[in-house]
């Protein structure tokens, strides 16, 4: 048996990255995925591979009221129901504040924070009428500590922190739990768009993290496969750091 027998999870941002290893983990433990994206082509190759009676493809902006009620709609059509999101999908930008476009800034605080609250606002309904489940929203480790650099994302994924911890309270009566994963530094396309090779950084991230590396997308999958199940059945409302001990103090050793 999988973990996730039964359940139909909608997860955005699924193209590549952490959205990818998080679909292909709940595929494998029993869910039926509704993989979400803006990235058609790469969504469509992966539910393909996925396999039909196992995954589906949407196309998602989730910045669009409209795109979410679509991407509902798909879920319950092809599946049935939806008893589980992973809002993962958001974008990062680096830029000193001082330094960061009014239009930079909105279009990042559109992306992490307005596409959350659009989901859970869409899907926690369906959640309910499905009989509960659960949400996970991607927030960071710059939601609970500053990062010079990267200030609009910060801002935004302590918005989404706020978010988590709200709907956990609102939502908690209607069977459905709301976590938030705070990744640290993860190899994805995301964090390294330049395509830098990952052995170029390896030193810095031997320095700054306790456990001497970056961080890989399946552990993050990993955590946010037991926020989704039933392992996790009396936690709600809170984040969980996955950054490899950065966030635990600073080493002079």
């Amino acid at each position: 048996m999988g973990k996730l027998d039964g359940r139909v999870v909608l997860v955005t941002g699924a193209a590549r990255g952490q959205g990818e290893q998080e679909a292909r983990l709940f595929a494998a433990e029993g869910a039926r995925v509704v993989l979400a994206d803006v990235l058609d082509d790469a969504g469509e190759a992966l539910a393909k591979e996925l396999g039909e009676d196992r995954a589906g493809y949407v196309h998602l902006d989730v910045t669009k009221e409209a795109d979410w009620t679509a991407a509902a709609a798909f879920a319950k059509e092809r599946f049935g129901k939806i008893d589980g999101l992973v809002n993962n999908a958001g974008i990062l930008r680096f830029n000193e504040l001082l330094s960061t476009p009014l239009e930079e800034f909105q279009a990042i605080v559109s992306v992490n924070q307005t596409g959350c609250f659009l989901g859970i606002r869409t899907v926690a309904p369906e959640i309910e009428a499905a009989g509960g489940g659960t949400i996970v929203n991607t927030a960071s480790y710059t939601g609970l500590t500053g990062m010079a650099g990267v200030g609009a994302y910060a801002a935004s994924k302590h918005a989404v922190l706020g978010l988590t911890r709200v709907a956990a309270l609102e939502l908690a009566a209607k069977g459905i739990r709301v976590n938030a994963v705070c990744p640290g530094a993860i190899d994805t396309a995301m964090s390294n768009p330049e395509g830098v090779d990952p052995a170029a950084t390896a030193e810095l991230y031997r320095k700054l993290v306790p456990l001497g590396r970056i961080g890989r997308p399946d552990e993050v999958a990993a955590l946010a496969l037991f926020l989704t199940g039933e392992e996790s059945a009396y936690i709600t409302g809170q984040p969980f750091v996955i950054d490899g001990g950065w966030l635990a103090g600073v080493s002079l050793f």
